[in-house]
């Protein structure tokens, strides 16, 4: 029945925010993800991306960014907030990554598989499970599910899964999401939980999932439309670096 409902949901979104931007031909760089994720973390992507735009343009290199002063990349950041600890966690990072490997060229990554660079990038303090399948999904086109507080928080109110954190659902859901779909999936479920089912005061009165929903409260913000929706939310960080 689970999986029933799945296929219902993602036929859905994709018929609603058709299907995401295809990155084959030019896809970002391991460590262009990284980064991106790090600034993303905590704040909006579209301040996210100017901060990463003012630090690519700052530096021409991620060498340069490693040799540059803490401050500096903090002043080129600092439009998305939490500057001085991602500065911080962004120069620590490329330094211990050119003291392991020599270079920050991180392409031998690719002929990991999967279970190998979840256990490398793992070793980096602030590099998680999500940021990890970011960059398998984004960097090296791979079928990996990211599970970000939105993903985790409307397959819950579906009731595809029923977990208590974003670590649970990933467990719960990479093995059930058909082939081929996670990256579709996973970035229309963003673009849903921003626009439609939000946080606070969802849009259930002109939500299209209403039916496949078991969220609790649905009946009520129903009737309560709980807000007007506010145009699309649906820049992506990872789709634009």
């Amino acid at each position: 029945m689970k999986k029933a409902k799945l296929n219902s949901v993602i036929r859905k979104l994709s018929a609603y925010f058709g299907k995401p931007f295809d990155r084959k031909t030019n896809s970002p760089g391991i460590l262009e993800i990284l980064i991106g994720t790090k600034l993303s973390q905590n704040t909006t992507d579209r301040s996210s991306f100017r901060a990463y735009t003012n630090l690519r343009e700052k530096f021409p290199s991620w060498e340069d960014v490693c040799e540059a002063d803490t401050e500096e990349i903090r002043e080129c950041i600092k439009v998305c907030g939490l500057a001085k600890t991602k500065s911080e966690n962004i120069k620590k990072m490329l330094s211990e990554m050119k003291s392991n490997y020599g270079t920050l060229d991180l392409s031998f990554l690719k002929e990991y598989d999967d279970d190998k660079i979840y256990d490398e990038l793992l070793r980096y303090d602030g590099i998680g499970v999500k940021t990890i399948s970011c960059v398998l999904m984004f960097a090296m086109r791979r079928d990996a599910f990211p599970v970000d507080t939105h993903v985790h928080r409307v397959l819950n109110r579906l009731g595809i899964v029923s977990t208590n954190s974003a670590e649970k659902t990933f467990e719960a859901t990479k093995d059930i999401i058909p082939k081929g779909r996670k990256y579709e999936l996973h970035t229309n479920l963003i673009k849903f939980g921003r626009n439609i089912c939000r946080s606070k005061n969802p849009l259930c009165s002109i939500c299209f999932l209403f039916r496949e929903c078991e969220f609790s409260e649905k009946e009520i913000y129903r009737k309560s439309p709980g807000g007007r929706k506010t145009g699309n939310n649906n820049f992506i960080i990872l789709e634009n670096i």
